[in-house]
């Protein structure tokens, strides 16, 4: 037995590189939290993209019950963090500091172990799949077109994801802009909870028949699990129906598929319980036949999304790519629209930057 010696983590707000909106909401910067969990001479590292109160958490009652703990049993310490929070909540703030620390965990594992993370995990596949992902609402039609244009072009994704729903009435024309600007390539669309039933449904149909867009994610509320089955129901089988990026354990996920609300089921490791929490999401799909996509994170997800069965693609989004291209030696680089493990280096293979990050920290670690 190795016992975990330390956990800290730090609070680091990035601002973006310009106003973002999508269908419900704006920002201006992005939080991650970076945990470290070092045993011995070894340190793993976790994050999150949440809040500074994260790092609060971690730093207190969930460090307090990790320290200690064997090295080699991750899940072991998820249950333990889990009983910690629970009159706390376990959703939110406590499922994504949890999910930090388990993640950091994982990643200290295998660098024990010297293998990659997706080695240790056991990989269906070597590569996994992206989308590029941005397209905000408050983009004007050159920007737009730039952004997904430049994804088909230089990363070679086949698909590419844009906003919709803040201004509905000129959705359609947005819609017809970013189709125009990637040729052959498919074009999704995410409505982040801004339609109402019967707007999705009618926007739906007009999205697949006038520009062949083939994905809509949260047309509807994620909680309106009703409303996102009628829209599944009403529409053609041709444009698939996504949710999920919002659950933080497998009953949220186990009751998405039960009600035959999705399409594809969406899940995210820095909310969902990290490494430990999305392979037991990514096992449910597989029960339900349909297949599973990635939120964002990519240089986490692109170990998961070997080790996962059915899983469908990887989301590129935009802030997330540029956070841990800035901030971590050994981000994923897309190669003909998918990334992969870095097979020579364990863990995640990540390095944190740390002077990088120095001037974006906004919390202490203790």
């Amino acid at each position: 037995m190795l016992p975990i010696g330390v956990v800290r983590a730090q609070a680091f707000a990035i601002p973006t590189d310009g106003p973002e909106a999508d269908g419900t909401a704006s920002w201006d910067s992005t939080t991650l939290v970076v945990v470290h969990a070092q045993a011995g001479d070894w340190e793993g590292i976790g994050y999150s993209y949440a809040d500074l109160s994260v790092a609060a958490l971690v730093n207190s009652k969930l460090a307090s019950v990790i320290v200690g703990n064997d090295a080699s049993d991750p899940p072991r310490a998820l249950r333990l963090m889990q009983v910690v929070v629970r009159n706390l909540g376990r959703d939110g703030i406590a499922a994504c500091a949890i999910s930090a620390v388990d993640t950091a965990s994982w990643d200290l594992k295998a660098k024990l172990l010297d293998v990659p993370l997706a080695h240790l995990l056991g990989q269906y596949r070597n590569a996994v799949p992206i989308y590029g992902s941005g397209g905000f609402t408050n983009y004007d039609d050159g920007r737009l077109a730039e952004q997904l244009a430049r994804w088909v072009e230089h990363d070679g994704c086949r698909w590419v994801k844009m906003k919709v729903g803040m201004h509905p009435e000129r959705d359609p024309e947005r819609v017809s802009q970013a189709k125009a600007a990637i040729g052959p390539a498919t074009l999704f669309v995410d409505a982040n909870n801004a339609y109402g039933v019967k707007q999705a449904i009618e926007f739906a149909r007009r999205f697949l028949d006038e520009q062949d867009v083939r994905w809509f994610e949260e047309p509807v509320s994620s909680d309106d699990l009703v409303g996102l089955r009628r829209v599944r129901d009403q529409v053609s089988a041709a444009i698939e129906i996504a949710a999920g990026e919002y659950g933080y354990e497998p009953t949220y996920f186990r009751r998405m598929l039960e009600a035959g609300a999705v399409d594809v089921l969406q899940a995210d490791a820095t909310r969902c319980g990290g490494v430990t929490g999305f392979m037991l999401a990514a096992s449910l799909p597989e029960a339900f036949h349909v297949d599973i996509s990635a939120h964002c994170a990519l240089a986490l997800h692109r170990h998961l999304g070997t080790a996962a069965p059915r899983f469908q693609h990887c989301e590129w989004f935009h802030d997330h790519v540029r956070i841990e291209r800035m901030l971590f030696d050994g981000a994923p680089v897309p190669h003909d629209g998918a990334i992969m493990p870095d097979p020579e280096r364990p863990g995640f293979g990540l390095v944190f930057k740390r002077q990088d990050a120095e001037r974006f920290a906004v919390c202490t670690g203790s």
